[in-house]
């Protein structure tokens, strides 16, 4: 896609990638938010490195109407693979959704419990293992990278009048 992104009818648009630097390819989302983050976007789209996730992104999930949210997930597909969900309640998130101190599912618990109901767009990246002491994504995983920008570029542009 070419051209800016037009401005979104909703305020308060993150995109939020989550994962571990130093564990290999489960830190895609971290790796995408760090791209992402280069780029240009409207005033009212944050791009956040959330890295191994945590309570402290709770807020984040209260102050904003719509979240992309980027991470890695175990699962059967092949490494690379890149797919979009739109959960709207915890069990609809994948079941070994990456490896984090505090879960995305967890968070996402949470937030309902608090009240907070963004309108999640979930991004995963199928990975084979998580990798110890690696800040270096597999090849197949780092190719996936042009396409999770794509994906999220895409999301924002349906998003606009």
């Amino acid at each position: 896609m070419s051209g800016p992104l037009p401005a979104s009818p909703r305020p308060g648009i993150l995109i939020l990638g989550i994962g571990n630097l130093l564990l290999g390819d489960e830190g895609v989302g971290v790796h995408a938010a760090q791209h992402l983050a280069a780029l240009p976007w409207p005033e009212n789209v944050t791009v956040v490195d959330g890295g191994t996730g945590g309570f402290h992104l709770l807020s984040l999930f209260a102050d904003h109407d719509i979240l992309v949210l980027i991470d890695a997930t175990l699962d059967d597909n092949p490494p690379g693979t890149v797919r979009e969900l739109r959960p709207r309640f915890a069990n609809d998130y994948p079941r070994t959704l990456s490896a984090h101190d505090i879960g995305l599912r967890d968070l996402v618990e949470t937030a309902a419990l608090t009240g907070a109901h963004p309108d999640v767009h979930l991004i995963i990246v199928s990975i084979r293992s998580v990798q110890n002491m690696s800040t270096e994504l597999s090849p197949e995983v780092a190719a996936a990278l042009p396409d999770v920008v794509a994906r999220v570029h895409r999301i924002l542009h349906t998003l606009a009048p």
